[in-house]
């Protein structure tokens, strides 16, 4: 199997998710995220793979989970090969 069949991505910390699976890659920040990542959380829909550390990505499932990381948003994105993706312009 060649590496871009991988199905699986490192999330950092030992965790892995499945790429054919993410809709949705944001930044933990914001106050929209974070309302919805409290949703989540009351729905034990959230997975916290951070490993205690401060969430800084929060990565949406297309089964409506949302999983937190403790990387960054743009390394999330170089390791789903999502490099083709636009930037956000405003940050």
């Amino acid at each position: 199997m060649s590496r871009m069949d991988n199905k699986f991505v490192s999330i950092g910390f030992r965790g892995i998710v499945n790429r054919d699976r993410v809709v949705s890659v944001l930044s933990a920040d914001a106050a929209p995220v974070k309302r919805t990542v409290n949703t989540a959380r009351d729905v034990n829909q959230l997975i916290d793979a951070t490993a205690g550390r401060k969430a800084k990505c929060a990565i949406v499932l297309d089964n409506g989970y949302i999983v937190l990381c403790g990387l960054n948003t743009d390394t999330i994105r170089m390791r789903l090969n999502l490099n083709d993706v636009l930037e956000d312009k405003d940050e």
